[in-house]
């Protein structure tokens, strides 16, 4: 249990948890580039744990420019075997008002200009994600929310569109059409690229507006969506610090992401030259060094 190690990925109103007081701050270059931001190392009860504001610091980085992959190889270089994403999201139903988490079980991927894998040059791997989400690390965020009295639901499917742009009436619509919960733009490709590194993930999505189908919402207003942010970024602070001193009680050992790799890359040996095997040593050293 002692080699668990929790990251938060902190999305739009989230860049901080000002109550961690013991703080390193660390600059991490990885094979891919630099990650967002420095990455906030710090202890909590007695945890380490890991937070990396996924737009930077003062939010700087559209959702299109997120280098996630340099975001997720800084984050397991640094040892981190489960990741909680935190988002700022739409709602697509009636019943995820605003201030209203949602735990996500399911993705739609509708991005379309960003880099999704790895395992893009010389070397081939096809992860599953039936299941994108670590069922022990979202049984922690159930917890860590109830203990705060925050409205929420357990399982829901997220939209992720490429943005920055807020959708048309009629995007809108159609993804209410496919029962989706919430829409948002940043959990993918890092839900992907989790997997592939073989972090476990989890993702809590935190409801600040209706996105523009809503009769009473036509039209998503920044300064509204803020407004909101800034409450539920209160509330998240707080889910946070239940969820570092619970989460190793829910590690599932037989969670598929943990060994995934071993049926997904499908490259010859030979065919994998010691150029890539080294840019992938940190991702996939673990069963490419065998």
């Amino acid at each position: 249990m002692a080699n668990n190690k929790l990251a938060i990925i902190g999305g739009s109103g989230l860049y901080d948890v000002e109550e961690f007081k013991d703080r390193e701050m660390l600059s991490i270059d990885t094979s891919w580039g630099k990650p967002s931001d420095q990455i906030l190392k710090t202890k909590y009860n007695n945890n380490e744990v890991y937070f990396l504001p996924r737009h930077g610091r003062g939010h700087f980085i559209s959702p299109s420019k997120i280098n996630f992959r340099a975001n997720i190889d800084a984050l397991k270089q640094l040892g981190v075997t489960d990741i909680v994403s935190i988002s700022a999201v739409g709602s697509l139903k009636e019943d995820h008002s605003p201030g209203k988490f949602v735990i996500v079980d399911q993705f739609i991927d509708r991005t379309f200009a960003r880099n999704k894998t790895f395992f893009d040059d010389e070397i081939v791997a096809h992860v599953s994600m039936a299941y994108p989400t670590s069922n022990g690390l979202m049984n922690a965020c159930e917890e860590a929310i109830k203990l705060e009295n925050i409205n929420y639901q357990r399982g829901g499917t997220y939209v992720v569109i490429e943005g920055p742009q807020f959708s048309t009436l009629a995007e809108s619509n159609l993804y209410r059409s496919w029962n989706a919960d919430v829409i948002g733009m940043t959990n993918m490709p890092e839900a992907k690229l989790a997997r592939e590194a073989e972090i476990r993930y989890a993702s809590v999505s935190m409801v600040t507006d209706y996105d523009c189908w809503h009769p009473d919402h036509e039209n998503v207003d920044v300064q509204q969506v803020i407004k909101v942010l800034l409450d539920n970024a209160t509330k998240a602070k707080d889910m946070i610090k239940n969820l570092i001193k619970n989460f190793e009680n829910y590690i599932d050992p037989n969670d598929p992401t943990n060994y995934c790799l071993d049926v997904a890359i499908i490259t010859a040996p030979e065919k994998r030259s010691r150029k890539t095997v080294e840019k992938l040593k940190y991702i996939a050293g673990r069963v490419l060094n065998k």
